[in-house]
This record gives C-alpha cells, structure tokens and sequence, in this order.
C-alpha cells in the first residue's frame, strides 16, 4: 500500500492547552477537509463568529456552552453538531476540553487562528 492512499494521526497525543488562549493544530487534511483540533482550557472563550462553509464540531473531552445565534447548547464529550455556513457561534469551556473542529478543505486555517487571536 502507498502511504500516499492513507493519514494516520491522534486526537490526544500531545495535547497544549494554550495560556491564555485556546491552542490549535491541524492534524489532518483530506481532499475534501481539514481536521482541526482545539484544545480549551476551562474558563476560555472563543468569541462570536462565523464561517465561510459548513463545519462540524465533535467534542472528544471535556464540555462547552456552544452559542448559536443567541442560543446557548451545552455540550459534552462525545456529542456533535454541525453547523451551515455563516451561522453566528460562540464557545466557552466549561472544563477542559478537546474539540475536533471539521473545516471545508477551502477554508483556511489562518481564519480560525485569527478568531482565537483577536478574542
């Protein structure tokens, strides 16, 4: 087999929990995405925002208040939800927590990074 036909990566090795800020890696990318995780420590917020496609986001540990458009959803490892493009959102942690972020394989990874940056 080719090792260009397959990625292998892990969700929990090497795990930053940023100082002030959530920490963010790209761990993957496919022909049709980028896996994205975002390690945020409780009490770290990720201020309102939007994207330019459609995403998903997976909790693998820990919880959050998800804010979509004024609603506030709590959510626990290993849920879910996927969200359309230009859809307002906010995240807080509740305790610390490793979110799996799935982005459009057009979108950039900087957009993301700036969202955390200018929180």
């Amino acid at each position: 087999m080719d090792t260009k036909d397959y990625q292998s990566t892990s969700f929990y090795e090497d795990i930053i929990y940023g100082g002030s800020k959530p920490a963010i890696k790209l761990l993957l990318e496919t022909p049709t995405s980028k896996e994205v995780r975002i390690c945020i420590a409780a009490g770290q917020v990720m201020a309102e925002h939007k994207s330019p496609f459609s995403i998903l986001i997976h909790i693998l540990k820990g919880e959050i208040t998800l804010g979509i458009q004024g609603q506030q959803q709590q959510m626990k490892a290993g849920q879910l939800i996927s969200l359309g493009p230009h859809v307002p959102h906010d995240l807080t942690a509740i305790a610390d927590t490793i979110v799996r972020l799935t982005i459009h394989k057009n979108d950039r990874l900087d957009r993301v990074e700036n969202i955390i940056n200018n929180n």
